[in-house]
């Protein structure tokens, strides 16, 4: 399950994006209101959690937006505010939670584990990405082919993962960027070409066709029948 967290206290940020790490959650993080709608809106994450009060768009603007957008991610609130007036506002701005701070971490685990469950397809397993013969445990944090387990850096677990989560699409550079880099600025696109070559030496099988294929003047797909 991948993770947006807009959280503008960066300890608390820090805090929350610790728990979620450790649950085997992908996550990344954002400051400000508008960063973090900008992040949303690439359609990249199963759940977004941001916080109400943030420097620019403010928690329910992002939940608005990314309700009209139509997109598949979940949005979970959180504030300070408790009045069952603020509940009302946040759930009609496009929320699909909302939780008062404080709150236990336990609890915000639970909620983004059943936001992540009812935004997933009905029948998949949201801790586990399959195609074919290759298989990630999200929980785990592991990854195999058939029985032959990779070894894989965070770089190249996020890109295996974008590849998983669009296994028929043909992906462009710059979809992959977002994606794996999020939004590093500094990262040039022919960085990208370098992962690529790594993770495909540790996906080849012996006697098998390369398992991501180059889209010529596009960009690169995971093959479509990988046994």
């Amino acid at each position: 399950m991948r993770i947006l967290l807009i959280e503008d206290d960066k300890k608390l940020a820090s805090l929350i994006a610790r728990v979620l790490d450790d649950e085997g959650l992908g996550i990344d993080q954002a400051h400000d209101g508008d960063t973090g709608l900008e992040l949303a809106l690439r359609g990249t994450y199963d759940v977004v959690i941001a916080d109400w009060m943030l420097p620019g768009r403010d928690g329910p603007a992002i939940c608005r937006a990314i309700r009209s957008a139509r997109l598949p991610t979940a949005s979970l609130l959180l504030t300070a505010r408790s009045q069952i007036e603020d509940r009302v506002a946040g759930l009609d701005s496009g929320a699909d939670d909302y939780m008062v701070k404080p709150f236990a971490f336990e609890e915000l685990l639970a909620r983004v584990r059943a936001l992540g469950r009812r935004f997933t397809e009905l029948g998949s397993d949201v801790w586990e990405l399959r195609h074919g013969d290759l298989v990630m445990d999200l929980r785990a944090h592991a990854a195999r082919r058939g029985e032959r387990p990779l070894d894989l850096t965070s770089t190249e677990w996020k890109l295996l993962e974008c590849f998983m989560r669009h296994h028929e699409q043909v992906l462009t550079r710059e979809q992959i960027l977002d994606y794996v880099w999020s939004y590093e600025s500094d990262v040039r696109p022919t960085l990208i070409d370098v992962y690529v070559s790594y993770l495909r030496a540790k996906l080849k099988a012996p006697g098998q066709p390369d398992p991501i294929q180059t889209v010529r003047g596009v960009g690169y797909r995971l093959e479509a029948d990988l046994v």
